[in-house]
């Protein structure tokens, strides 16, 4: 592992521990002494994304975690839930075994978990994701959120 502070790679684990989906190391350079923070996790199967433009690009889960991140920003919601949701986001999307998926289906699934865990996260997503122009967007997705769920 190259150290963040003066690139050599000479590092040392000084520290192991379990963070939920990931594993988090402490480690220390032999070199300047310098201490950093590093996470491993398992990757999943690789595949691109289609975006709405035709264009493509491989998936990066931190994507979807930032967007959720910024739609529950204020809110009662902790980083650990917010792993979790892309997590199991990620999983479905591993699970589909395309090459090519769409980023719609990627963006109907945040929004999916996000319906389930807060309303005003949902909304917050919905209005960026689907690009609401006008107060009748809001009330349309305000609508959807209202019906019982079956």
């Amino acid at each position: 592992m190259y150290c963040p502070s003066c690139e050599k790679d000479e590092t040392q684990v000084t520290d192991t521990r379990d963070a939920g989906r990931a594993i988090r190391r402490r480690r220390e350079c032999l070199s300047c002494g310098f201490r950093f923070t590093t996470f491993e996790r398992i990757e999943i199967r690789r595949f691109s994304v289609i975006k709405k433009d035709g264009r493509r690009e491989t998936f990066d889960r931190n994507k979807i975690l930032n967007g959720i991140n910024k739609a529950c920003e204020k809110r009662p919601i902790s980083k650990e839930t917010t792993e979790n949701i892309t997590h199991i986001i990620e999983k479905e999307l591993s699970e589909q075994l395309q090459s090519e998926i769409p980023s719609v289906h990627i963006g109907e699934l945040v929004m999916k978990q996000l319906k389930k865990l807060d309303p005003v996260a949902y909304i917050r997503f919905a209005s960026v994701y689907q690009s609401f122009d006008n107060l009748g967007a809001y009330e349309q997705a305000l609508k959807q959120l209202k019906k019982p769920r079956k």
